[in-house]
């Protein structure tokens, strides 16, 4: 059943760390079936419900699934291999549009807000007891959150969106909950849910975000959370619109108790009015990074959301972390107050280099998705050979794979650092990739 892999361990742990391990390298491959745990047990010479506790360990980390009588087995996409090992290696000679990283030329230079956080942390040091959050970066965060009609409510810093999503999640539900995410969608967020053991439930997405009626159909199943992307989704470039809006307010009206997560990830690299859907029910959160516009080693996000959510939030940060540096809270607040950004410059260089592209393909009759941020997404019928053919042709995109639980297949391209002269060769190039094989005739 298990090749030449065997499981090891006298406890609970350590037989879960056994089977992990053989996950990990591959010795265990998704789909594989587990020993019973009777029969694992006899094997170890322990308990059964020594067995019975490592299984249950692995099942709420993602690890394994349990179909009743048919026993355990590895899931198909378990939650230790991760979605970022799928990728495509770049060899030398081959444009790289699959890292989904913002343009460079379009990213502040850091030095100033640096120095001048570093002078005022000198004048005023912080120290152990202080507030976690950075006063005058409060004030601004709130103050663009209340501009843009997000519900008034406490505000927490985070080392990153994940991090954010992550305590929110943690905070709220407890291992076997199903929480309703978008598909495609982010792959690190696809990968987290099943690494807390929360089941996933994919929800669909078009241009306007995700489809209601798939949102309802979630909830009513029994998902306990909901995650939105309001702007540049990632890999779709989606951004709710004010009618899709107005139609997800009303299906979450229905179900007051679901947990909101909100991740605004177009946050100031987009032009497009944001049209929250916070406040609906009684639970919400709503983050927003400064990786994209900034940087993505600003590890910052500032999150709000209901006082219970963010309490328990700050609370459990406290026991890990404590609190995001302050220094570098400072250098977020220079850059936010310096004008280090122009957000309708940065959206329109974005803009112009999506929209170039989409028409490109639309004219070479391939249809393709992106209304906000840096990525196009290109449904496809075969993502495998798609891929491969455009690595030949001297494009690395990024496999569908990476986003997908049930959607359809597709490929995304990062158009960053696309430039006038890129546009061309690459819709030719996806538009031969894409296209059907001829059909092969033998005579």
């Amino acid at each position: 059943m298990l090749g030449e892999y065997r499981i090891e361990g006298r406890r609970a742990v350590e037989i879960a760390a056994s089977v992990e391990r053989g996950v990990g390298s591959g010795d265990l491959e998704p789909g594989q079936p587990l020993p019973p745990m009777r029969e694992l047990a006899d094997r170890l010479e322990v308990n059964p419900n020594t067995v019975a506790a490592a299984y249950r360990t692995l099942r709420e980390r993602g690890v394994i699934e349990t179909a009743g009588r048919r026993g355990s087995r590895v899931r198909a996409k378990p939650a230790t291999t991760g979605r970022e090992d799928i990728r495509v290696e770049v060899p030398d000679g081959v444009r790289d549009v699959a890292d989904g990283n913002p343009d460079p030329a379009l990213l502040p230079s850091l030095a100033e807000a640096f120095a001048a956080a570093a002078e005022r942390s000198d004048r005023d040091p912080v120290m152990y007891g202080e507030a976690a959050v950075e006063p005058e970066l409060e004030r601004l965060a709130r103050a663009d959150l209340v501009a843009d009609g997000v519900p008034d409510g406490p505000v927490v810093v985070t080392s990153g969106s994940l991090d954010a999503i992550e305590r929110v999640l943690s905070a709220h539900l407890k291992p076997g909950d199903a929480v309703a995410v978008e598909d495609p969608g982010w792959g690190s967020l696809l990968d987290l849910a099943p690494a807390l053991g929360l089941r996933t439930v994919g929800v669909g997405v078009d241009e306007e975000g995700p489809r209601p009626d798939d949102v309802r159909r979630a909830l009513e199943a029994g998902a306990r959370a909901l995650i939105v992307t309001d702007r540049a989704q990632n890999p779709t470039g989606a951004a709710v619109s004010a009618t899709r809006a107005r139609a997800l307010r009303s299906v979450l009206e229905e179900h007051p108790h679901a947990l909101l997560i909100e991740d605004d990830h177009g946050h100031r690299i987009v032009d497009l009015p944001l049209h929250p859907l916070a406040g609906v029910t009684h639970s919400w959160a709503f983050v927003r990074s400064a990786a994209k516009a900034y940087g993505p080693d600003l590890r910052l996000a500032v999150l709000t959301g209901d006082p219970v959510t963010v309490d328990r939030v700050h609370g459990r940060q406290r026991l890990g972390p404590g609190w995001v540096s302050r220094l570098l809270q400072k250098a977020v607040v220079h850059l936010w107050t310096s004008g280090a950004v122009d957000v309708g410059a940065v959206a329109a260089a974005y803009g112009r280099r999506r929209d170039a592209l989409i028409d490109a393909l639309k004219e070479r009759g391939v249809e393709a998705q992106g209304r906000s941020g840096m990525n196009v997404w290109i449904p496809v019928p075969d993502e495998t050979g798609g891929v491969a053919r455009l690595l030949h042709s001297g494009w690395a995109v990024a496999p569908g794979a990476r986003f997908r639980m049930s959607a359809p297949p597709g490929i995304r391209i990062t158009v960053s650092t696309l430039t006038p002269d890129d546009i061309e060769p690459l819709a030719d190039a996806v538009a031969s990739a894409v296209a059907p094989a001829p059909a092969r005739r033998y005579v």
